[in-house]
């Protein structure tokens, strides 16, 4: 047999992330010593907190069953817990929060839920990946959300086509922003429901990085918006936060109606994580203000400034951090994203992600991720430094 993939898997974009780890691979095993800035995935161990409660409860025979569509309810009823002492909003565990295995699968499935084929989905670019992605597996259509640099990365809404706002049922926004580390006011995500409600499109905010703030201003969450609840959902994971990427264990908050649509997908494809690791994630959403989490933001914030400022006198514009553990650079006079970031893996073994990588509107930007310690964060500056931009 002739195996042929898919229009809709021809239809999708190169994942760089992919090539990236490829290449990054082959230098490894031909023994040069690659500092990996890519990929977004936290080099710290889980908290030793979570660990314990993993251990406790994964010797739990009644752990190891299916835990199917609703999971466990203390997880969701310690997630809406979350969001009342964080965010000052009450929410009904039952109907109003929704288990995922991992943020970025409920992500990945929304589209299914709420675009049928051919209706729009509006995609910030640059951005994630996976949304535009998964809009194209759902059949649908996905629209740029153009950020830019003048508009400190924020969409201008009211620029966006009439034909394209009719046609679309999903928006996605995501602040703290990947890749650019932008953070969005009220204010904006006020505007931003007003638009959706208007154009009857629902609105999912990905918070994935609300909690890895710098300084004492916190993210603010669109669910605290007055009849948010009314358009919108919210995912929130223990990923970033709790350095857990590999656990999978995350939340999405928000319009029942939404939810209940996505979990009826979700029934359809999965049978629900691990009562053990919902338990973990119990333990650290109980713990999201320990001494522990406020200690790991100002370690990324110090390795923030040090890999800008390094950037920045490497002939590299970078603006000062405010959120997430990227740094996202403006490369050198005379680059594009592609050129300057194989100059980076190539001749000083540096990983950065190209911005083209997370869209068009990324060009001529290279994504650094604050994921390793200050002594490896001074030698890849060193190389960068010394390629002579």
């Amino acid at each position: 047999m002739r195996f042929q993939p898919t229009d809709r898997i021809r239809a999708l974009p190169p994942y760089v992330f992919v090539e990236l780890d490829r290449r990054k691979r082959a230098l490894v095993d031909a023994g040069h010593d690659v500092i990996e800035l890519g990929i977004g995935d936290p080099e710290r161990p889980t908290y030793g907190f979570i660990v314990d409660r993993l251990k406790q409860a994964a010797e739990q025979p009644a752990n190891h069953r299916y835990t199917l569509l609703h999971g466990c309810p203390g997880f969701r009823r310690q997630a809406a817990e979350f969001f009342e002492q964080r965010y000052g909003v009450t929410l009904d565990p039952e109907s109003e929060m929704l288990t995922l295995i991992g943020s970025k699968e409920g992500l990945g499935h929304l589209p299914l839920a709420v675009a049928n084929p051919g209706q729009g989905v509006l995609i910030p670019n640059p951005g994630y990946p996976p949304y535009r992605a998964t809009a194209i597996f759902a059949g649908a259509v996905p629209h740029d959300l153009p950020l830019s640099e003048e508009r400190g990365w924020l969409p201008d809404l009211d620029a966006l086509p009439t034909d394209v706002a009719r046609n679309a049922v999903l928006m996605y926004l995501n602040y703290p922003n990947n890749p650019t580390g932008a953070c969005a006011s009220a204010e904006f995500f006020e505007r931003a429901l007003a638009f959706a409600r208007k154009h009857e499109i629902v609105l999912a905010h990905d918070a994935a990085y609300n909690e890895m703030y710098f300084g004492d201003e916190r993210p603010p969450s669109i669910l605290q918006i007055p009849e948010a609840r009314e358009i919108a959902i919210e995912f929130h994971s223990t990923s970033k936060t709790f350095n857990m990427t590999g656990w999978r264990i995350a939340f999405a908050a928000g319009n029942r109606d939404v939810l209940a649509a996505l979990g009826k997908i979700k029934s359809n494809l999965d049978s629900g994580q691990f009562a053990a690791v919902q338990e973990a994630g119990i333990a650290a959403y109980a713990g999201f203000d320990r001494p522990e989490l406020r200690e790991s933001r100002k370690m990324y914030h110090e390795r923030a400034k040090l890999l800008a400022a390094g950037l920045r006198q490497a002939g590299f514009r970078v603006a000062e951090p405010r959120a997430t553990f990227y740094v996202w650079a403006g490369v050198p006079d005379g680059y594009d994203s592609a050129t300057a970031a194989n100059r980076l893996l190539e001749e000083a073994h540096v990983v950065g992600v190209p911005g083209h990588g997370f869209g068009t509107m990324g060009e001529g930007h290279i994504r650094f991720a604050t994921t390793v310690d200050l002594e490896r964060t001074r030698t890849a500056l060193t190389r960068i430094k010394g390629l002579k931009w």
